[in-house]
């Protein structure tokens, strides 16, 4: 077999390991918190707002208020969701030998 040859088999191989990685990110649920618990904001895989709890307790703050914890759980749920997401690629490109790949989000 040729280098070139390979290199293509490496490459659908790499394909194929990307396309279930795929699937798996979209199962992934990401949740961040702000306010003590008070709220919680949850993630699905692909980005896609899946839940908001607020606790009753802070619905009687005012509505900036609740509206920052609310912009701070989503951005924790944000970051929580990056991480996983990169781990999973990486777990994906680890025999790959491509450095310094990362997941664009």
């Amino acid at each position: 077999m040729t280098d070139f040859s390979k290199i293509l088999d490496k490459a659908k191989e790499l394909e194929n390991k990307m396309k279930e990685s795929q699937e798996k990110i979209k199962n992934i649920n990401a949740t961040g918190i702000s306010g003590a618990n008070s709220v919680k904001v949850t993630l699905s895989g692909d980005g896609e707002l899946k839940n908001i709890d607020l606790s009753d307790d802070i619905l009687k703050e005012e509505k900036g208020i609740i509206e920052d914890l609310i912009k701070a759980a989503h951005n924790n749920a944000k970051s929580d969701l990056k991480t996983k997401t990169s781990e999973e690629i990486s777990k994906t490109t680890s025999g790959f030998g491509i450095p310094g790949f990362k997941w664009p989000l």
